[in-house]
């Protein structure tokens, strides 16, 4: 057994469990995916504990939840307060590589903390530097083709570019995944092999809008319908939400079906990444794992996109670990996000004594002698984007609308979950016979209700909150570039 293995997590931002690993989906297989979930363990009931990117993504590194790490609509940022997963590898002489292609994922969001490295996708050449020495490194050669990716066709910058520097610009396909695995597979060939790493990678693709390649489109596209057809479909997120747009049953159908292209295509891009690591002799020895950091509604409880709600669409998320010592087969006990951090703290070896005492999660690592989690926790604590601002984009909201103007909390065991509000609204449901959260169960079982609610306040009782509150600073090009992804500040 390799004492200290390397590590490396993707996360395939808003991809959710139903539709990864064994789902029944139309047309090119996850084989990839599938692949790990059979040669490692597939964890099925794995929950975020926030429905969207940067509260997630700080409880992942933080093992801690948004009312502890203080990362959310209220304050768009991870303070400095509490120890990283990153710095506890980075500390314990790994080193460590973030490779993001989401903008809530990097240093001004407080996520660079602990990595040596950060490669981010979206940042382009913005000098007057010769892009044929620019393309010898690296870092030039990933920052040729993001800016490449982002010109269009008629563009006579792309034909001068192209004729200079052909070999390094290709007509942008994805959203990232390809220029994030060509910059890894540079930098695990060049690296120093002396020390293990530890990477991460927040692959973009299934996020909204959804415009996956063209021949993974057509495998899943309900018949009859043309690439072209699904590309005219409206992916207003928000305007559907506030009920100034609509969408047929067929509409709905084929968003899902570019939705299961966008993870397909991806799925392709988790393999090519194994290769990867495989061709230099680095996979072996690496603990690698593939999770979410949350789901998505496609029409789901009558919403679109990831926000103002806690259904399991948004929570229940894929997570497959394979790597020595985690042994194969499907895993059915609960487990969260906020569980990995100290779980791959025992896969590598390492103490981290800060980070442990600090964690609110437990370590699901077949060695650790930890009890199953009884219940799973999910926090969204203010609407994002908020009501003012969904209203300066669509116009005037109806009232049932306005009703989204509050903060989540939800608590689920194997069978029941109960969703809380802050306006005294409570959903309880019984997953055993309805996984789908349609009947709401809390008039009837006032009881069970009371029940939970209690053990959800004898948990927020048990630590102390995050103080942090007020707005974040953000570049103005960070600002328009989260508009481009649907967030409205």
């Amino acid at each position: 057994m390799v004492s200290h293995p390397n590590v490396v997590v993707v996360v395939m931002d808003t991809a959710r469990a139903r539709d990864i690993v064994g789902s029944d989906h139309r047309g090119t297989s996850l084989s990839a995916i599938d692949q790990l979930a059979e040669e490692g363990t597939e964890y099925t009931q794995a929950f975020t504990g926030s429905p969207w990117t940067l509260p997630s993504h700080a409880s992942l590194f933080t093992s801690t939840y948004p009312s502890k790490h203080g990362a959310h609509a209220g304050h768009k940022h991870l303070d400095d307060d509490l120890p990283t997963l990153a710095e506890a590898f980075r500390t314990n002489g790994y080193e460590t590589v973030a490779v993001t292609n989401n903008t809530w994922i990097s240093e001004e969001f407080g996520f660079a903390r602990g990595f040596e490295t950060v490669y981010k996708t979206w940042q382009y050449v913005q000098t007057d530097t010769d892009l044929g020495e620019v393309a010898r490194t690296t870092e030039g050669r990933a920052t040729v083709r993001a800016l490449a990716d982002r010109l269009t066709e008629g563009n006579p910058l792309v034909n001068v570019a192209n004729a200079l520097y052909g070999k390094f610009l290709r007509k942008r396909a994805d959203d990232g995944a390809r220029r994030t695995n060509e910059w890894i597979a540079d930098w695990v060939t060049d690296r120093n092999s002396d020390h293990p790493f530890f990477c991460f990678v927040n692959y973009l693709e299934p996020h909204l809008e959804y415009r996956p390649p063209k021949s993974f489109a057509e495998e899943f596209l309900p018949n009859g319908i043309t690439y072209d057809e699904a590309m005219d479909v409206p992916q207003d997120a928000w305007g559907y939400i506030a009920g100034e747009a609509s969408l047929t049953e067929q509409e709905l159908e084929i968003l899902h079906a570019l939705y299961q292209a966008e993870i397909a295509y991806l799925d392709r891009r988790v393999g090519e990444l194994r290769d990867y690591l495989e061709t230099a002799g680095e996979f072996e020895d690496t603990v690698f794992v593939v999770t979410s950091d949350h789901g998505e509604n496609i029409g789901d409880h009558g919403m679109m996109d990831h926000q103002y709600s806690l259904y399991d669409t948004l929570l229940h998320v894929p997570l497959v670990v394979h790597g020595e010592g985690f042994g194969t087969g499907q895993n059915e006990d609960l487990v969260q996000l906020t569980d990995l951090a100290p779980t791959l703290l025992d896969a590598a070896g390492i103490d981290a004594p800060e980070l442990r005492e600090e964690s609110q999660g437990r370590s699901f690592h077949p060695a650790a002698e930890t009890e199953p989690r009884e219940c799973a926790i999910a926090e969204y604590m203010a609407p994002q984007p908020s009501m003012d601002a969904l209203e300066q984009r669509v116009g005037s909201l109806p009232a049932e609308v306005r009703r989204y103007d509050r903060s989540l909390r939800a608590i689920r065991t194997d069978d029941w979950k109960l969703i809380r509000g802050s306006d005294g609204s409570h959903e309880l449901y019984h997953l055993t016979d309805e996984p789908v959260e349609q009947t709401d169960l809390s008039a009837e079982n006032t009881d069970r209700v009371a029940a939970l609610d209690d053990c959800l306040d004898d948990w927020l009782a048990s630590f102390d909150h995050a103080e942090a509150t007020g707005d974040v600073s953000m570049t103005d090009a960070t600002e328009a570039r989260l508009e481009d992804l649907g967030y409205l500040q």
